[in-house]
Parts: C-alpha cells; sequence; structure tokens
C-alpha cells in the first residue's frame, strides 16, 4: 500500500507565477524556492519568513512556507497555513491537495478525502489529485479488507481483493516531474529529477496556462509492500440500491443549498465583496428596512475595513421544501482581536438554477 508522506516540493517559480500572477518580487520567491529545491529547508524557512515579513499577505510566499514547513515534518503548522490560504482562496487547488497529503500522514483518511473532492471541485481536470484520492480510496478499502479478515480469517473473496491492491502498489515506481522555467516560455518542458516523494505533473506552455492553472507536484507516493498469493475465485460484487428518485433530488438540493452558504462564507472572510452580495437574492429583505443600495454600501464598507476576516459556519441544519431552503447554523465571526458569535438562519431560494439568500435571521 502506498506509504502517504509530507510533499516534498520543489515548486519553481514559473508555477508560482501562473497561479497567482507576475509579482514584482518574483526574484526572491524564486530564490526561496530554489532552496527548496536543494533541500536547504532552513535557510528557506528564513528566507520566507523575512518575506513575509514585508508581505504578510502575499499568497506565494505563504504557500512556500507551508511547504517547507512540511518539508521539515512540522505538519501541524503547515496544515495551520494551508487551510488558511483555502480559506482565503478557496479557487486554488493546490493548498487542498498538500493538505491531503499531510492528513493521509497522519491516517486522517477522511479528511484527506474531503481535501482532495474540494481539489477537484476547484480544478477537474488536477490530475495528481485524482491520483491522490485513488490511493486515499485504496488505502481505505485495505484497511477495510484487513477488518474483514480479522473478524473472518477464512474469506477468501476479501484476501483476493486485499491481494489485488497490494500487488497493485507493489509495482509502483517513482517518477520525474515536468516543470517550466520563466526562461523557457513556449519552449517544451524540461524533466528535472525531483525526490523521491514527487510526482508526475503535466507542465504546460504559457498560452494552456491562462486556461488552467498548473498542478503542483504534492503526491502520496506509492512504496513497494510485499505482495500475498491471489486466489482464482473471483470476487463477489453487492448489489447496488437505487435511491428513490424524489429522495435523491431533495438530497442534491440540500447539498447545494449548503454548499451556497459555505461560498458566502468564503466570499465574506475572503473580503471578496462581489462574490459576497452575488449571494443574496434580488429580493433579499434588509435587516433594518433600509434600501438595497444603503444596505449594500454599509456591507462593503464593513468587510472592507479590517485587515483580516474569518467566518465559520458550525453545526448547519437545513429543512427544504419546494424552492425554499431554511439553514440554522452558529456563526462565528473573527476580525482582528474582535470575536462574535451568533446564531443564524439564512433563508434561501432558488432562482435561475443557484441558491441565493432572500432573507436572514440572527438570534444573538
Amino acid at each position: 500500500m502506498p506509504t502517504f508522506r509530507t510533499p516534498a516540493l520543489a515548486c519553481l517559480l514559473f508555477a508560482m507565477l501562473l497561479w497567482t500572477g507576475l509579482s514584482a518580487h518574483a526574484d526572491e520567491l524564486k530564490d526561496i524556492s530554489q532552496l527548496i529545491g536543494q533541500g536547504q529547508f532552513v535557510q528557506a524557512l528564513d528566507r520566507a519568513n523575512g518575506y513575509l515579513s514585508s508581505h504578510p499577505k502575499d499568497v506565494q510566499g505563504q504557500f512556500l512556507k507551508g511547504v517547507i514547513l512540511a518539508e521539515q515534518n512540522k505538519s501541524a503548522e503547515a496544515i495551520k497555513i494551508f487551510t488558511d490560504i483555502t480559506e482565503k482562496h478557496p479557487e486554488l487547488p493546490e493548498p487542498y491537495n498538500n493538505l491531503a497529503v499531510l492528513y493521509a500522514d497522519q491516517n486522517q483518511y477522511d479528511k484527506a478525502r474531503r481535501a482532495l473532492e474540494m481539489a477537484i471541485k476547484t480544478h477537474p481536470s488536477y490530475a495528481t489529485a485524482h491520483e491522490n484520492l485513488g490511493d486515499i480510496y485504496a488505502k481505505m478499502a485495505t484497511d477495510a479488507y484487513d477488518k474483514a479478515l480479522q473478524l473472518d480469517k477464512g474469506n477468501a473473496r476479501t484476501q483476493t481483493k486485499l491481494a489485488m491492491i497490494k500487488d497493485l502498489f507493489s509495482t509502483s515506481t517513482g517518477t520525474k516531474m515536468a516543470t517550466t522555467k520563466p526562461e523557457e516560455q513556449g519552449k517544451p518542458a524540461a524533466a528535472l529529477p525531483m525526490p523521491a516523494a514527487a510526482a508526475p505533473v503535466t507542465a504546460q506552455g504559457p498560452e494552456a496556462s491562462k486556461q488552467a492553472k498548473p498542478a503542483m507536484p504534492a503526491t502520496l507516493p506509492a512504496t513497494a509492500q510485499k505482495g500475498t498469493e491471489k486466489t482464482v475465485e473471483k470476487p463477489a460484487t453487492l448489489p447496488k440500491e437505487e435511491p428513490k428518485k424524489d429522495e435523491a433530488s431533495q438530497e442534491n438540493s440540500k447539498e447545494a443549498a449548503l454548499e451556497a452558504v459555505h461560498n458566502w462564507a468564503k466570499a465574506w472572510s475572503a473580503q471578496n465583496v462581489e462574490n459576497y452580495l452575488a449571494s443574496y437574492a434580488d429580493s433579499f429583505k434588509t435587516p433594518n428596512g433600509e434600501s438595497r443600495s444603503e444596505w449594500e454600501q454599509s456591507r462593503k464598507d464593513r468587510i472592507r475595513k479590517p485587515d483580516s476576516i474569518k467566518v465559520e459556519v458550525l453545526d448547519p441544519k437545513i429543512s427544504i421544501a419546494n424552492n425554499r431552503a431554511d439553514v440554522t447554523f452558529r456563526q462565528v465571526y473573527r476580525a482582528g482581536d474582535n470575536t462574535k458569535r451568533t446564531v443564524k438562519t439564512l433563508i434561501l431560494k432558488k432562482a435561475g438554477g443557484k441558491w441565493l439568500i432572500d432573507q436572514e435571521k440572527t438570534n444573538r
């Protein structure tokens, strides 16, 4: 089975620049990236801390620091950094992938799975995340089969399935990462040898990169294990139970409504006023009866004023009927040293195929 390790990421500057845009501080970031690639993590961390002291909100510097901490096996600190990036920049798939690697290293496979699903959701063509998700499923399957054999040691079907998975990973080999340097824009990508933890990434030219963010080389590498002899008995397959259409439709609606609430909170946390206001329906009932334009201006001023904001949606409960969804949750709002906890209900309605907020109710 695969051995899940912290990501060995050389993260050359070209990938970082494509990810967040060209920066006037490219040389400093490039130097830090080169130190990472050379395994000089202490020096790289010193440089990264110095850079972030002058540019605390620079996502490139934050990402590189997370990579360095992961390489130094400081998983808790790396997880905190990557989590913070996902909250402020939920559209970026790479931090989710790195979180999955770190969670898997701690045997927290369910968290790893959810992180990878978020990476794929934001970037469906992110091949590394798809591969890592397959490894997570394989590991979870192995644990389940091991448990089944503990309860029934003579189960030939389980032995066969477990042997097939172990045999699959016993033949896995290391690979190289392909990337493109800044001075090689438009030229074929060069294959650079990377540490054993690196995985294949398809480099794209500058024209292709305008359409899709490059995959970062964090992986869940496979290491050889001794396989067991496979039996010839064909594994049995369990019949699938098809959910009733009405139940499935309602469940999908609940998931979509909850996703709309979480996206609203993420836009607020990222201080992205445009996406925040887009979460509200045209028919939204303003809290104090003011005009929509007055309310929007007030919200813009309040969201933009703090240096940083974090909004958490905890324990959401949802009821749904027709085109209305009521979502009640505990809201934790943090801005600087100010923290507020409230119980809030968002009443959403479906308009144009989207769930939008029609009314807010706050129980302080």
